[in-house]
């Protein structure tokens, strides 16, 4: 069987990534190539120009010590998720496309929406819920994925938890159309028999999405992140402990600080003033960061009354 240009070219970027490249640059020519194939194979024909070998389009960002695969006559595929339909690039791969930040996001949403690598796990649900809020803001709160109420609206943090989060934002002086709101995981963790039962995603879930939220950050860009519950908090930044282990502090997410605070359903399943009180701390902690005004008012939300 004679290997097509499309399989070499996957056994090149496979090859790269068993040898633990993370990162790849991708060359002008071999852009215009992979657009060609692309085209073409929308219309179902093959492209009438050479295209650059394997090697020559996709260059390891950082020299490897031993020499790559011999690459066939044409990488057919692309090293983007856009052009190439299955969608099974590595993280590394996303190449976001030129325009403004809204264009940049739209393509994210589109490729969101059939992402192979959580589409193969066969265990989260077909809607997607992707973000909402302002892409020009300097907060970012990230939760972990869609629930029931999310799912039915195409929107992240609506129901009661949305409620309880909307309620934060207003005691910050802030609401929903002044922040970005999103989760790691684009689509509800599938249940048997689901109705309106919900689950927290899997690490396997989260891995397969971080490509997704990762490069929404890139896009967006925010001088704060919150990260609204364990899940969120250990898929972003990538360490083990309870919300409590986290909270209470600054972590870094390249260059990005992050807060680490209680997912609003805590708050509903909890009514303890000590525990909104921690909440409204981490979010005093996240205003004066930001430069945000804080008045007595405000920093007497949930104190003890003597």
């Amino acid at each position: 069987m004679t290997a097509t240009p499309k399989s070499l070219f996957r056994h090149y970027l496979d090859s790269l990534i068993q040898r633990g490249t993370t990162r790849a640059s991708l060359t002008d020519e071999a852009r215009n190539v992979l657009r060609t194939w692309y085209v073409a194979a929308k219309q179902g024909g093959r492209p009438a120009v050479a295209a650059t070998p394997a090697a020559a389009a996709v260059t390891p960002a950082v020299p490897e010590p031993a020499a790559p695969p011999q690459p066939g006559p044409a990488p057919a595929p692309s090293v983007t998720a856009e052009l190439l339909p299955e969608n099974r690039e590595p993280a590394s791969t996303i190449m976001l496309p030129e325009g403004t930040m809204e264009d940049k996001l739209q393509y994210l949403r589109d490729l969101a929406q059939n992402w192979q690598p959580a589409r193969e796990l066969n265990s989260l649900r077909d809607t997607m819920v992707f973000a909402t809020g302002n892409p020009h803001t300097e907060l970012m709160l990230i939760g972990e994925a869609p629930g029931y109420y999310e799912e039915v609206q195409q929107e992240p943090f609506v129901g009661r938890a949305g409620e309880k989060l909307n309620q934060i934002l207003k005691a910050m002086g802030l609401s929903r159309d002044m922040v970005y709101i999103s989760n790691i995981v684009k689509f509800r963790p599938a249940l048997p028999n689901q109705r309106t039962n919900n689950r927290a995603p899997t690490p396997e879930e989260i891995e397969a999405c971080l490509p997704i939220i990762k490069h929404e950050i890139q896009v967006i860009q925010p001088k704060m992140i919150v990260a609204l519950g364990g899940t969120a908090a250990v898929g972003l930044l990538g360490i083990q402990g309870s919300v409590s282990s986290m909270r209470g502090r600054f972590h870094d997410l390249n260059g990005i600080p992050v807060r680490v605070t209680y997912h609003p359903s805590y708050l509903l399943r909890s009514d303890n003033p000590r525990e909104k009180r921690k909440v409204w701390e981490d979010m005093l902690a996240v205003m004066e960061r930001m430069g945000m005004p804080v008045s007595e008012k405000q920093r007497g939300y949930f104190l003890p009354r003597e």
